[in-house]
C-alpha cells in the first residue's frame, strides 16, 4: 500500500487515533512531546497498537520533523486501514 497521510497533534493530555479529516488524514493525538524524535515514536508505537501489528510494520516515510507525516503500514491495504477509524 501507499503512503498513509497522517497529522500529529504532539503533547496531548491523552494519547489516540481521532479519526480521518475531510482532506483523508488520519489525526492523531500523542502525549510524547516533539523533540528528539520521541513523538514519532509515540506515533509508531500508537498506530501499531491500535492495528494489533508490531511496530516493525510501522513507520514514517516523510515528515519527521513536522506535524504532517506520511506512514507505511505493512500488512493491511488502504481499504482496511480507512475502515479501522471511522
Amino acid at each position: 500500500m501507499g503512503a498513509l497521510p497522517i497529522r500529529v497533534i504532539p503533547n496531548a493530555a491523552r494519547a489516540a487515533v481521532v479519526g480521518w479529516q475531510p482532506d483523508g488524514t488520519l489525526k492523531v493525538k500523542v502525549c510524547a512531546p516533539p523533540e528528539g524524535g520521541r513523538a514519532n515514536e509515540a506515533v509508531v508505537e500508537l498506530l501499531a497498537d491500535s492495528l494489533g501489528l508490531s511496530r516493525r510494520a510501522v513507520r514514517i516515510v516523510s515528515g519527521e520533523t513536522a506535524r504532517n507525516k506520511r506512514v507505511e503500514v505493512e500488512g493491511l491495504d488502504e481499504a482496511a486501514l480507512k475502515g479501522k477509524w471511522r
